[in-house]
């Protein structure tokens, strides 16, 4: 158990503390750090600075669980009109979506549909679609409209949390249907039956489920990233691919924007492919209190970050 995360989610989820915390100069201050801004303008100007740097970028809109269908229909459209602004620019860019914001809550064969004509306008773009996953209550209805999405788009791609119990099953499954993975370790409170509570565990499910997927034979078309800040991680994933004569070119790693900057460049510099995410929108409290909760160590290095950025 640690107490630091176990606080850190609990408070992502108070309502209370979601509507007066954000109101705050020195929170607001400490969220810059790693989002650019709250519209798609400012990401979209933030992600040709990255792509300048070799770096591409995936946006996601923050935003989850909207009660009722037209709220769900609006962020289908933002997203649709996203995807012509990244056309438009030029950018190595693609979107990142939560289920429960296109509507899951409402309507899971309209969710479905919105899926299909994201994904279906990426693949004209040539690029992929992502599903994020969310709390454990979500995990099953989300692998199912992945899979039901991938059935029709082979640019389908989608968020499995390393913590879960299930998971190394729901990973044979996908593999089983060529589905591309995003590898985390899991931000999410859930309970000891559901998932694993020690960080080190997690790191070394993690490491597993990586080198399992590296493993296994891969269609051209799926993708595999590993989506961390671990970067002492990152270099055993390394040594193990190496040793199991798998070349870096078979995955990418994904990164948070704002975090562990010069380890991006580094990275992309010595030929590994770095994908960073943007998030922008006005719901970022929760989604920033998961982000100091994966790494409770973080929340100095927020703090820090309210001085002069070098």
């Amino acid at each position: 158990m640690d107490p630091a995360r176990d606080a850190l989610l609990w408070a992502a989820r108070n309502h209370w503390l979601r509507e007066h915390l954000p109101r705050y100069r020195f929170v607001r201050a400490s969220v810059a750090r790693f989002m650019p801004g709250e519209t798609v303008d400012e990401a979209l100007d933030a992600a040709e600075r990255l792509v300048a740097d070799g770096i591409g970028v995936t946006f996601t809109n923050l935003g989850e669980n909207v009660t009722d269908l037209e709220a769900a229909d609006a962020v289908a459209d933002h997203y649709l009109d996203v995807l012509g602004r990244i056309e438009a620019r030029g950018i190595d860019a693609e979107i990142s979506v939560k289920a429960t914001h296109l509507g899951l809550d409402l309507d899971g064969d309209r969710t479905l549909e919105h899926l299909l004509r994201l994904a279906a306008r990426s693949a004209d773009l040539g690029r992929h679609l992502w599903i994020d996953m969310e709390s454990s209550e979500y995990v099953g209805a989300t692998i199912d409209l992945a899979k039901r999405l991938r059935a029709e788009h082979a640019n389908t791609g989608v968020c499995i949390q390393a913590y879960l119990h299930r998971t190394l099953q729901d990973v044979s499954d996908l593999l089983a249907i060529d589905c591309s993975i995003r590898l985390v370790k899991g931000a999410y409170r859930e309970p000891p039956e559901v998932a694993l509570q020690d960080r080190s565990a997690v790191s070394t499910a993690f490491r597993k489920l990586a080198v399992e997927i590296l493993q296994r034979e891969r269609g051209t078309e799926s993708r595999l990233a590993l989506a961390t800040h671990d970067v002492d991680l990152l270099d055993e994933i390394e040594r193990d691919s190496a040793a199991a004569e798998v070349d870096r070119d078979a995955y990418e790693i994904q990164m948070l924007y704002g975090i562990r900057v010069a380890d991006q460049r580094r990275l992309a510099r010595e030929g590994y492919r770095v994908r960073v995410l943007i998030a922008y929108g006005t719901y970022w409290y929760p989604w920033f209190m998961r982000r100091l909760a994966e790494r409770p160590a973080n929340v100095w290095f927020a703090l820090r970050n309210l001085g002069p950025r070098k």
